[in-house]
């Protein structure tokens, strides 16, 4: 039982295999890829402005404890100064705080910096790809666009493509219904003409009224035939009336009685 559900897997998945590769076309597997590099390109650059952010942020925290720590210093100053040592300490104390934050922030944002070149360097990068991908994605939808062009062309002129098959069909088709109409339409003309079938309109011929036409259809050529011969050779009107004429009413010819031949005279001798 497994053999046999190994094997309906095996070729639901070739089924499917086939049936995506009808489906796929290339050039929108290269945009969606494409868009794909683009929403990851943003996320870097995202990235980037998010750790300059912060590194901004702590340069203006590091401004605000460097201008606390120099008002601590004045303060502390102004208290020896009056003599008030005990102020003056505790200005320096917390003098003294704000330095430890300063340097904890300062390790913070070189930090950050750093981490902000690198994100640069990789967006950078991550761009140079993106663009010659970009490149790369218009030659190859171009170059299998002009090869789905020709494909189609060349199967046009073969005729194997659907198209061009349902118009041979077609014509096929159109052509085969031609010569039956042709051979039935002569057919029945053979039938008329033999006298199988009654025209109703009785325009039809028999065979000897047709065998008539030809005859004297034929007798009309020759005659027109001699009168184009007599003009061409030049001849006298008489002679072109007389072929005119002559064909007409010819008539055979009478035979002539046979000539009977007159006995000679024999040679009469004299006698001596």
């Amino acid at each position: 039982m497994s053999g046999v559900m190994k094997r309906m897997g095996m070729i639901f998945r070739a089924k499917a295999n086939k049936a995506l590769d009808r489906a796929e076309d290339p050039r929108e597997t290269l945009d969606y890829s494409y868009q794909k590099q683009l929403e990851l390109l943003q996320k870097v650059r995202r990235g980037v402005a998010d750790v300059a952010t912060s590194r901004k942020r702590l340069e203006l925290q590091l401004g605000q404890l460097q201008n606390q720590s120099a008002k601590l210093e004045d303060q502390g100053k102004k208290a020896l100064a009056l003599g008030r040592e005990d102020l003056a300490r505790e200005a320096l104390s917390r003098k003294a705080a704000l330095h430890q934050q300063v340097t904890d922030l300062e390790t913070q944002h070189q930090t950050l910096q750093s981490e902000e070149e690198k994100l640069t360097l990789a967006a950078q990068r991550l761009q140079a790809k993106v663009d010659a991908f970009r490149t790369k994605k218009e030659t190859i939808k171009a170059t299998y666009t002009a090869a789905q062009a020709q494909t189609r062309i060349g199967e046009a002129f073969s005729g194997i493509s659907e198209e061009m098959g349902d118009v041979g069909l077609a014509v096929q088709r159109a052509e085969d219904r031609t010569a039956q109409m042709q051979a039935r339409a002569g057919a029945i003309d053979e039938l008329l003409a033999s006298g199988a079938l009654d025209d109703p309109t009785g325009m039809a011929q028999d065979d000897i009224s047709a065998e008539l036409d030809r005859l004297s259809g034929g007798a009309d050529v020759e005659l027109e035939l001699q009168r184009m011969k007599a003009e061409l050779a030049g001849g006298p009107a008489e002679q072109q009336q007389a072929i005119e004429g002559g064909q007409q009413g010819a008539q055979p010819p009478q035979q002539q009685a046979p000539q009977t031949q007159q006995p000679q005279d024999t040679p009469r001798f004299d006698k001596q």
